[in-house]
């Protein structure tokens, strides 16, 4: 078993002395009398109550499901709760895409802020802590927000009576509210954590650039992104092998969550292979992902001399396609990938294969890593540098300040990905560029839980999830070269609809609103 850090030992038992909660909206309580009693005593103690915010703070399957919800991937099984959200058919009633709308994390914090300064022991590793646990407050109100727009800001700990009555506060402000911590507790945090998978001063800067981007507060991201871009994080040198388990904690990533296997295992890697190599086939990347993924030589498969070939379609083209999408025809597991022969194990129309016929493979580029791929350490990134390279550049191109450093930061993407320099011939001005960093992100970003933000922020929803979504073409695959004969056209996997009135956001679980009177769901639900 790989030995993880400290953080994620004490989490467990710590994390369920803190989580006996009420269910519903807040959870009420994060400790009851007879443990905050006992508890606030020693340094140790608050160490172990900190640990128990982060227990649960964020959850590999959010990452790898959150690509179902944009045109990126398809999930095919809706009792999972992404299909809906995908389609434009979500309600009030259904399943609650993993219980997005939680405020344990939210009353676990504000429970160790409340009481930390009980402890008598050094101020400056106190104030750290007290960051680190505001830091994770803010990423929860991050989350709600981006899903929910208006939600309850709540920066206490509250009774069940109380918590019945809470009334939401508009986007805007818990937004700010958000902005306001991640500036403060920045100076705080440490550079590099002692224990991996602590917060780190990155993490509130790249976070804070995020949301300043996604609210066009371009000046500010630019300047957020620039202060990340000077605290010695580093693009790894070899694109899959980042999302591999052997190479964890490396220099890119600025925040993750941290598993152990058998103790604290991340087990969703199963969800994304077929059922030929012991997986459920439950997302599937679409065909329209795939067609994003530039040739190797920097063209668009839709641009004049790319060199594409649509009876070899995957053939030279930008080397994140194989690295992230298991294709028809590609070695993977010991054998050729074939969801496209009615004969195959792994057809896309046979239970528990990828109904588009697609596999992601990132973070499972290679099954060999993993003895059961059920129960990993495989750590969930969900900050990284190449993010902030991309942030910087995009909220250049939107204030016009196209210079060098917006090709430089685009070129070190692309450059580590194997591809070449942008055309700077071809890209120039801001339409262009626009489309150019756009594009971007969507690939080098796939399955990592942030197009379907993208598509909000700008407001792409009635272009890119309304109608067909598709699939592989029929065919065959030799098993022996992985040869490719295809036939046919592109199989559809779903008709999609997408209402902009409502769709752009989720809706208030029906089950929140019948605790409390005071939600108010959000319009055309």
């Amino acid at each position: 078993m790989k030995r993880k850090n400290f953080i994620i030992l004490t989490a467990i038992s710590a994390g369920a002395l803190l989580s006996a909660c009420n269910k519903d909206f807040l959870e009420r309580t994060p400790l009851d009398a007879y443990s905050n009693n006992v508890l606030w005593k020693t340094e140790s103690d608050a160490l172990a109550a900190l640990n128990g915010c982060y227990k649960d703070w964020e959850d590999a399957e959010n990452l790898i499901y959150m690509d179902c919800v944009s045109d990126n991937a398809y999930n095919q099984y809706f009792w999972e709760g992404f299909t809906a959200h995908g389609n434009g058919d979500a309600t009030p009633s259904d399943p609650d895409a993993k219980n997005r709308f939680t405020y344990t994390t939210i009353q676990k914090c504000n429970n160790f802020l409340e009481n930390v300064d009980q402890v008598k022991m050094d101020d400056a590793k106190k104030n750290r802590m007290k960051a680190e646990a505001r830091f994770l407050r803010a990423y929860k109100y991050f989350t709600l927000t981006q899903l929910y727009g208006d939600v309850p800001l709540v920066t206490k700990t509250v009774t069940m009576d109380e918590a019945n009555t809470i009334k939401q506060a508009p986007q805007a402000e818990v937004r700010q509210f958000i902005l306001e911590e991640l500036a403060a507790i920045a100076p705080q945090l440490e550079v590099t954590a002692a224990d991996k998978g602590r917060v780190t001063r990155g993490a509130a800067l790249a976070l804070r650039a995020r949301l300043e981007l996604f609210m066009a507060k371009y000046d500010d991201a630019i300047a957020d992104a620039q202060k990340v871009m000077q605290l010695g994080y580093q693009l790894y040198p070899v694109y899959p092998d980042l999302f591999r388990i052997q190479h964890e904690n490396n220099a890119e990533v600025i925040l993750d969550l941290q598993y152990m296997e058998n103790t604290l295992s991340n087990g969703w890697l199963g969800i994304m292979p077929s059922s030929g190599y012991g997986g459920w086939g439950s997302i599937s990347p679409t065909q329209e992902l795939v067609d994003a993924y530039e040739m190797k030589n920097g063209k668009l498969i839709t641009e004049a001399g790319s060199g594409y070939d649509a009876a070899n379609p995957y053939a030279n083209r930008d080397p994140r396609l194989q690295a992230s999408i298991v294709v028809p025809g590609q070695q993977y597991g010991g054998k050729f990938y074939d969801p496209i022969d009615p004969e195959s194990g792994d057809y896309y129309q046979g239970d528990n294969n990828a109904k588009t016929g697609y596999l992601f493979r990132k973070f499972t580029y290679d099954l060999n890593d993993f003895a059961d791929m059920w129960n990993t350490g495989q750590n969930a990134i969900f900050i990284r540098y190449a993010e902030v390279l991309l942030t910087y550049a995009e909220a250049k191109i939107e204030k016009g300040q196209i210079d060098q450093s917006v090709y430089d930061a685009i070129n070190d993407v692309r450059n580590r990905a194997g591809m070449p320099d942008v055309d700077q011939t071809v890209y120039t001005g801001q339409a262009k560029m626009r489309e150019l960093v756009r594009r971007e992100r969507r690939v080098e970003l796939a399955l990592e839980g942030l197009r379907w933000y993208d598509i909000q922020r700008w407001k792409i929803g009635d272009q890119v999830r309304k109608g067909a979504i598709h699939g592989v073409r029929p065919g065959k695959v030799d098993p022996n070269t992985g040869a490719l004969t295809l036939t046919g056209t592109n199989v559809v996997v779903e008709t999609r609809k997408f209402d902009a009135s409502k769709n752009y956001l989720w809706p208030i679980p029906q089950k929140e609103i019948d605790v409390n009177r005071n939600l108010k769901q959000n319009p055309n639900y």
